[in-house]
Order: structure tokens, then C-alpha cells, then sequence
């Protein structure tokens, strides 16, 4: 006989499972600046979880020295968990470079 603790939380799992394979799960998003990354969280049942575990996870990202966080938690279905920026870090100096005849 299944425990009920276990058997909750089993169709739980079922339940996300089946959010997630429709899109329809929620998950947290969080942009960072420097390094340039994106990273995706979950998937969550409810937004309100999604919430609540947001902040361990920026917790770990920060604690990790990432820097300038934008965090968005919403219904979405990614293809990767997390998508780095091969550009990497651009000075000021690479945005606006200096054109020929100018003084830099």
C-alpha cells in the first residue's frame, strides 16, 4: 500500500510533468549581466512556488559573483536551462569604437 505523503507528492510530479509538456508550467528566468548568461529554473506547478524558490536561487547566483540580476517568472517552456553569451563582457570602449580621424 503507498504511503499518502508519497502518493501526493508522485501526482504532484505527474501533474507539473504534464503542465510542462503543454507550456503551461511556470518557471523563473534570471538574466545576468556580467557573467552574460540566462538561466531557467523549474518547472514549477504554481507561480507562487516558482516565487518562493526565486530567491535561493538568486541567493546561489549572487553568492556566485553574478552581477546585475533581472528575474521573471512566467508560464514558458525552455529548450535549454542555461544559454551563455558568447560575446561576453563589452567595455564602453568596444560599444562606441573610435572611427578613423578621431582622437581616442
Amino acid at each position: 500500500m503507498l504511503n499518502p505523503a508519497k502518493l501526493g507528492k508522485h501526482m504532484k510530479e505527474i501533474l507539473t510533468n504534464i503542465k510542462e509538456f503543454l507550456g503551461l508550467a511556470f518557471w523563473v528566468e534570471i538574466i545576468t549581466e556580467n557573467p552574460r548568461c540566462t538561466y531557467y529554473f523549474g518547472p514549477f506547478d504554481r507561480q507562487s512556488e516558482a516565487k518562493e524558490a526565486s530567491s535561493g536561487y538568486i541567493e546561489d547566483l549572487t553568492g556566485e559573483g553574478a552581477t546585475n540580476l533581472a528575474v521573471k517568472i512566467d508560464r514558458m517552456k525552455p529548450t535549454e536551462l542555461t544559454i551563455f553569451d558568447d560575446l561576453g563582457e563589452i567595455t564602453d570602449r568596444e560599444r562606441f569604437p573610435t572611427l578613423s580621424g578621431q582622437l581616442s
